[in-house]
């Protein structure tokens, strides 16, 4: 009746030829093995999370677990938040209905009726009078015990993953659930949700690569946007004063264990609030995440055997670090007081890779990565970051720095936080200067936007890809996309 009943040795093309065989067989039984609408009354989860014996229920799902005992049949029947046993006795079974049955197997969908019942061994159970063929699966499932254990496989074929690996799933219901959250979080305190451009003539926002394409109709050519700024700024100068979009952007770059080329932000702006009012903000948000899906503010990461590997205190309040100081904590008191040749030397002495195009800034950027930010796994809101860094902030006093904020959680940068620049013939001085000779990528329209008038405000971004990770335990960004890009197989 089902695969775990054929030979092992059974090649997947196979298995595949039987489950043919007995698509056939439905259609000469006048069953439609692609059914149709189900009215149900019950969720799989949702009956087992609230049973009571003797109840009438219609469910439906996919046939996981199957166990034949001749005379009877034990099968579960679920979706991605859980699953609900069924009971069939087949002896009782009118001939025609027991041919319909013996078509059955792993994978299939099925819509069953019947009255539920605890079983000796105290598990929730459905006692199926009827059932319905919903839909028949035609390749096999993964294995029962071993699930898809190809990590090439669990990335480039989801749905094989979702349907076999409990912890796949789950991570993928709270993330939407946590999302929803974030939503909530936002509109309590009054923030409207805005959408902006994907498309946009002028990729700005943030310093990255990004994709290029060209628009035929309007002869020009867009990119897909790096990041929402730009765009959700000018809605303050129009008079919006608590705004956020949770947005997909895209970054033409490297792809690891913390990158996608495809990511998803939340960035957030509230007039007349500055960094430090940010900050608060994202740690209370936070928080509250952790409190709400995470049982409390430890979080255990662990490995593929279930040890903890590193456990992550949010309690609060979280540490605050100086960029330059936690920079010369990590390598050597001296840093700052070396030449810009002499903090290359230093870099090859500590290991830290360096290019020969990087400027001194960049130089102390990627000791700032590689020797504090991957090593910090508490929360730490790291402040008094170097302007040339962030032309997009507001200058702490002396201008040398700016008011801002990077707070690291879990060895990577988690949200960024500013008391966001204003003033129109500063940010002018400050993009042409990032851009160089490349003028072109100066958004000239939104520093005339400026120029009608921002109100003093606070701005965050947070990665929620990364976020989801840490407050999961995920090991690699692969674990929270659900469908990462991927090279394709030739």
């Amino acid at each position: 009746m089902s695969e775990a009943a054929q030979q092992p040795q059974s090649t997947e093309a196979e298995l595949i030829a039987v489950r043919r065989e007995k698509l056939g067989k439905l259609r000469e039984l006048g069953v439609d093995p692609f059914g149709a609408a189900f009215e149900t009354t019950h969720t799989p989860s949702g009956l087992r999370a609230d049973f009571s014996e003797g109840l009438q229920v219609k469910v439906a799902g996919r046939i996981h677990g199957w166990r034949d005992m001749g005379k009877s049949c034990f099968f579960h029947v679920g979706d991605i938040h859980g699953q609900i046993q069924g009971y069939i006795s087949i002896k009782d079974l009118p001939e025609d209905q027991l041919a319909i049955f013996k078509c059955l197997e792993r994978g299939d969908w099925l819509g069953i009726e019947g009255e539920t019942f605890l079983t000796r061994t105290g598990e929730p159970t459905i006692k199926v009078s009827q059932f319905t063929v919903l839909s028949k699966a035609l390749r096999p499932m993964p294995d029962k015990w071993h699930g898809v254990a190809d990590r090439e496989i669990k990335y480039r074929k989801r749905h094989l993953d979702l349907m076999s690996n409990e912890e796949s799933a789950a991570i993928f219901v709270i993330r939407s659930r946590m999302v929803a959250e974030m939503r909530n979080f936002f509109h309590q305190r009054g923030y409207l949700e805005v959408e902006t451009p994907m498309l946009q003539d002028v990729a700005g926002g943030a310093a990255a690569r990004p994709f290029e394409t060209f628009h035929n109709a309007l002869g020009m050519p867009l990119t897909l946007r790096i990041a929402p700024e730009l765009f959700l700024k000018r809605l303050l100068v129009g008079g919006f004063t608590k705004v956020f979009e949770l947005n997909r952007n895209f970054r033409n770059e490297g792809i690891s264990r913390r990158h996608n080329p495809e990511f998803t932000m939340l960035e957030a702006y509230q007039a007349f609030a500055d960094f430090e009012i940010m900050a608060e903000l994202v740690e209370s948000l936070v928080c509250h995440l952790a409190e709400t899906f995470c049982g409390g503010l430890t979080i255990e990461h662990k490995d593929e055997e279930g040890n903890v590997v590193r456990t992550i205190d949010l309690n609060r309040p979280w540490k605050r670090g100086d960029y330059h100081e936690l920079i010369a904590e990590a390598a050597g008191a001296d840093f700052f007081n070396l030449t810009p040749e002499g903090r290359r030397a230093r870099c090859e002495e500590l290991g830290v890779q360096i290019s020969p195009q990087m400027e001194d800034h960049e130089v102390v950027q990627q000791v700032f990565e590689k020797l504090v930010e991957e090593k910090s796994f508490n929360p730490c809101f790291v402040t008094r970051v170097s302007s040339a860094l962030v032309p997009l902030a507001k200058l702490t006093p002396g201008g040398k720095t700016v008011e801002v904020y990077e707070l690291i959680i879990n060895g990577q940068e988690i949200s960024p936080g500013y008391s966001e620049l204003n003033d129109p013939d500063v940010q002018r001085e400050r993009l042409e200067h990032q851009s160089g000779d490349e003028t072109q990528k100066v958004d000239y329209d939104f520093i005339e936007t400026l120029e009608h008038g921002m109100p003093p405000a606070g701005g965050i971004g947070i990665g929620i890809d990364r976020l989801i990770m840490m407050l999961t335990g995920a090991p690699t960004i692969r674990d929270v996309v659900l469908f990462p890009l991927l090279k394709r197989k030739e």
